[in-house]
Formats: C-alpha cells, sequence, structure tokens
C-alpha cells in the first residue's frame, strides 16, 4: 500500500512541525477565536475547546498525519489505497478524495481574497494610509473600498504563495515556514507584553480569565468550542494528510501532533491576549467578531493608542505570515494531486493551481464570505470525515496501529483506536450536522 515512487520530502522534524503548526494557525485563530472567548464566557470557553483539542488533536490530526505517510499520498491515491485494500478496487476510493482536494482549493481560493486584504492593510499601515483615519466610520468605509476591489494586492499575495511553492517541500514551504512561524509567534508576544502595560486593558484580561460555571450549562459554548476546536486544528482530510505524506517513516507522529495542537492553541491564546485587551483599551464591544474585527474595529482601536501606527505595521505583518502558511497549505494538496494524476514537475503542477487561484479569487471576491461559508460548513468537516472513515473504519485496527506507532519505543495506549474510531469521527460527524444547522456560526 505504500508508493515506492520518489518523493519530496521535509529537511528536518521540525520543519514539518512549523509547516504544520503555519497551516494551522490562520484567521479562526486571529479574528474568530478571541471573539468567541469574549462571547461565551472567556474561560467558560476555553474549558471545553481545550477538551475538544486534546480529543481532536490526539486523534483525527495523528490520523491524518499517519495516513499521508503511509500511503505517500495525497488523499485520491491514499483514499484509493484503501478502498484497494479492503474491497480490490482503489476506483471509489480515488473518486472520493477529489473532494477533500477540491474542497482545499476552494478554500484556499477563498483565503487568497482575505490573504489579498491583509497584503493592502499592511501597505496601508507603512504608508500611514490606517493611521490617518480617525472613526470606526472611516475604518468602516475603508474596509468596504478594499473588499469591493483589491485586484492588485490579491495577485501579489497569490505570486508571494506561488513563489514559495514552486521551490518544493523543503527549499520552499519549510524555509518560508521556518522564518515565518516564528515571526508571527515573536510579533505577537511583543504585542500581547505592550498590551499588559496600558492600565486600560485590565477588563480584557478579566473577559479572558474569569469563569462563569452556570455557562458550561448552555449547549451553544459547547457547539462553537467544538467548531472551533475543529477548524482551528486544520483538519479537512487534505492538508495535514498531504503535509505527512512528506514524512519519514523514522517520524514519530503522536508526538509531533501534539506539538502541533499545542502551538495551534498557544497562537489562538495570543491573539486573544492581544485583541480582546486592545479593544477594552478603547472602549469598545468585546463581542464582535468576523472579518470586522481585524479590518474595522482593532485597526481603529490601534490609532488611539500610544505608538499606534507601529503596532498596526506589526499587527499585520504578523497576520500576514499566519495567512501565507495558511494559503500555502491548503494550496498544497491540489498541487500534490495534480503531479500524482498527471505526472507533472511540481513547478508546471504550481503553475496551473496558482492561475486557477488567482482567475477565480478574482472572480468570487465580491462573494468571497458566502464562498468560505459553504466551505468551512460542508466540505472541509466532509473530508475530514472521509479521511476519517477511510483510515480507521476502512483500513483497519491492524494497518492503523501499525502506522501510528512507528518509530515509537512505547505503542499508545489501547485508548487510541476505539477513541479515533468512535469519538472523532462521531464528533466530525456532529461538526457537520451542526455547522450545516448553524448555517456559518462554525465556520
Amino acid at each position: 500500500m505504500t508508493h515506492s515512487t520518489k518523493r519530496d520530502s521535509w529537511g528536518s522534524k521540525w520543519g514539518f512541525i512549523l509547516a504544520c503548526i503555519g497551516s494551522a494557525v490562520g484567521m479562526g485563530n486571529i479574528w474568530l477565536f478571541p471573539a468567541r472567548v469574549s462571547k461565551y464566557g472567556g474561560a467558560t470557553f476555553l474549558i471545553p475547546y481545550l477538551i475538544f483539542v486534546v480529543i481532536i488533536g490526539s486523534t483525527g490530526v495523528i490520523g491524518e498525519m499517519a495516513f499521508g505517510r503511509a500511503t505517500r499520498s495525497g488523499p485520491v491515491d491514499a483514499f484509493g489505497a484503501a478502498t484497494k485494500m479492503r474491497f480490490g478496487s482503489a476506483k471509489p476510493g480515488r473518486l472520493l478524495g477529489l473532494i477533500p482536494v477540491l474542497g482545499s482549493l476552494a478554500m484556499a481560493i477563498g483565503y487568497s481574497v482575505v490573504t489579498g486584504w491583509i497584503f493592502k492593510y499592511t501597505a496601508d499601515a507603512l504608508t500611514g494610509t490606517l493611521s490617518s483615519l480617525q472613526s470606526v466610520d472611516a475604518f468602516n468605509n475603508h474596509f468596504g473600498a478594499v473588499s469591493s476591489g483589491n485586484t492588485l494586492w490579491q495577485v501579489v499575495g497569490m505570486a508571494v504563495t506561488i513563489a514559495i511553492m514552486a521551490f518544493g517541500i523543503g527549499r520552499g514551504i519549510e524555509r518560508a515556514n521556518k522564518i515565518m512561524t516564528p515571526l508571527f509567534y515573536v510579533l505577537f508576544i511583543g504585542l500581547a507584553i505592550y498590551l499588559v502595560t496600558l492600565p486600560a486593558a485590565a477588563p480584557g484580561y478579566q473577559y479572558i480569565f474569569v469563569l462563569q460555571p452556570e455557562g458550561l450549562l448552555d449547549p451553544m459554548v459547547w457547539v462553537y468550542a467544538l467548531g472551533q476546536a475543529f477548524f482551528s486544528l486544520s483538519v479537512a482530510g487534505n492538508g495535514t494528510l498531504i503535509y505527512g505524506s512528506y514524512l519519514s517513516r523514522d517520524s514519530n507522529i503522536p508526538a509531533d501532533a501534539r506539538m502541533v495542537a499545542l502551538f495551534d492553541t498557544c497562537a489562538a491564546m495570543l491573539a486573544a491576549l492581544v485583541i480582546i485587551p486592545a479593544m477594552a483599551v478603547a472602549g469598545q464591544q468585546l463581542n464582535n467578531s468576523g472579518p470586522g474585527l481585524m479590518f474595522i474595529f482593532l485597526p481603529n482601536v490601534l490609532t488611539s493608542i500610544p505608538g499606534g501606527w507601529l503596532i498596526s505595521i506589526i499587527f499585520f505583518l504578523a497576520v500576514i505570515f499566519a495567512a501565507l502558511t495558511s494559503l500555502i497549505n491548503l494550496f498544497e494538496a491540489p498541487t500534490a494531486t495534480l503531479q500524482e494524476l498527471f505526472h507533472l514537475k511540481r513547478p508546471a503542477a504550481v503553475a496551473i493551481i496558482g492561475a486557477l487561484g488567482i482567475g477565480v479569487g478574482l472572480l468570487i471576491a465580491p462573494i468571497v464570505s458566502d464562498w468560505m461559508d459553504v466551505c468551512s460548513i460542508y466540505i472541509c468537516p466532509l473530508g475530514a470525515l472521509l479521511a476519517a472513515v477511510m483510515f480507521f473504519w476502512v483500513c483497519g485496527k491492524d494497518y492503523v496501529l501499525e502506522q501510528v506507532n512507528l518509530a515509537r519505543s512505547k505503542p499508545l495506549g489501547a485508548w487510541f483506536f476505539p477513541m479515533a474510531k468512535y469519538l472523532f469521527c462521531g464528533v466530525t460527524l456532529l461538526v457537520l450536522i451542526l455547522g450545516a444547522c448553524v448555517q456559518g456560526g462554525i465556520g
């Protein structure tokens, strides 16, 4: 079931871990997590969120990494290998494998529009345009102008992404993540430390750390915590699986998965420790969410605090790094799939996917919010569920345990397989159902 074809690979363990962390750290951490924390009671939200991070990080993330490494391929060939092993035919699996690949491509195209906005805002922060805006209405109008027409910076963002991907896994994606992911943390830690020094930030910290036990009885707290943990860890049957396919057989996947879950959670908490206190400093409502939080309310807040123009530059640079590392991961599955299906060299596959990303991205820019809702609510959870079923149900227990325990001196406990097969698959199905019911509230 393993592929013997020569395949690109990671140059180091930390290169892989940083790439996975970079793929998981994205807009969900930066504009959605802080809003969920403040809206649903701070620590009251954090408790179920952390429970779900542990469940998903110790099952689904491990499963996708191990599935990718075992088959040395993306979702199409991985799913095909699973159905061939169980049913004697790769065709049904290969067809189903197209779902997470197309989902990843669709999500990447939507994400490229948002990345273009971030590039534009970074440029505006550097030129002083942002610091010249003096009210929420002014920022609202500015965001409206950017989101209705931002062709240049959308193309620039895609060009940077394509250039990094064209260099391959080791020389391109790994090197870029080794720079951008640590810089994201350094910049956000610096912002968080600065905000601690501002007296008016105290109510923000109270929001984050005060526990309201009665809030744990609210089912919506658990619903949103589940959705947030699921999407934050980038489990969708494509990105983590494809990054796993470039791993060597001496990688300890459960240990790597723990690191990814830990640092992704740290990134989400850092974002909350920057955004919520910053909103408190300016006396803004702390339960705003969505793009407005990052492109309207927060920049407006930053203009009112000492050194706000510099803080704006640092903030949007950090967000660029988070956006690019996620965008690269989302484009990787369709790129690798083109290579596998049509035996293309990497630069050609990257060029095709990149051209498609630019063309479709410019077309869907006016409806990007609805586009992203459909991707995050339906396509991504479906891809994750299919990958989980293929690995934990179709491949079978013996195969799964062999793959996840490779390179481990001590095998995972007896808890792992039933927890992955039943609890994780059940949670994934629940995310799909709840997402459809809530219509965009989770994604």
